[in-house]
């Protein structure tokens, strides 16, 4: 006589499958993107990750993280805690033409009032790159916000430059990205998704 499973056994292996398939990692572009981070002691939730491409090309996978899940810029800019932005590149690109495109966005977000005084922040966060010819396919960069630290950068893993302690240098720096001029409207949509669906 074949024995039948309970109802409510049944039930409880299915959301156990569900809830272990949701805790597995994203895949965007091939890349897994972890649902959650840990920095500066606060544990992180995904709150949207896409593509950036250019001229057809896609060149990175972007993803946002934050202490809750919020679907406006205004949102994300005001949430206290920490912060972080993880980038993955897809394909090999030189320095040089990943900072243009960069300072392009960064001052398109840029008031003209704060430009002056957004100079000096800036000069250090890039510096930090100079010793970088060529960004290649895998490497991954974060740009950690870290109360009580600043903007704290790293490329694969490694700390590069001194943090900055700039609260509106790194609102303006998550701009490039989910400000009013983004660098890519549909990544800046991915990004606000709110959920690490």
């Amino acid at each position: 006589m074949q024995k039948t499973i309970p109802i409510s056994i049944a039930l409880i292996c299915i959301l156990t499958v569900t809830g272990l398939s949701q805790t597995g990692p994203v895949y965007v572009s091939g890349i897994a993107v972890d649902r959650a981070a840990l920095v500066g002691g606060e544990n992180l939730m995904l709150n949207g990750a896409g593509v950036r491409t250019r001229a057809g090309f896609k060149t990175y996978v972007a993803a946002l993280y934050l202490g809750k899940n919020v679907t406006s810029t205004a949102d994300v800019l005001s949430l206290p805690g920490a912060k972080r932005l993880r980038i993955v590149m897809l394909r090999d690109m030189s320095s040089s033409d990943v900072g243009q495109t960069f300072t392009t966005a960064f001052n398109n977000n840029t008031a003209s009032t704060n430009r002056s005084k957004l100079q000096p922040p800036m000069m250090g966060f890039t510096s930090a790159f100079q010793n970088v010819s060529v960004f290649k396919k895998g490497d991954v960069i974060t740009l950690d916000w870290i109360p009580g630290v600043g903007l704290r950068t790293t490329l694969n893993n490694r700390e590069i430059g001194s943090a900055i302690a700039d609260d509106l240098f790194y609102r303006t720096v998550l701009s490039v990205w989910i400000g009013d001029r983004p660098a890519e409207t549909a990544l800046k949509t991915a990004l606000l998704r709110g959920t690490a669906g």
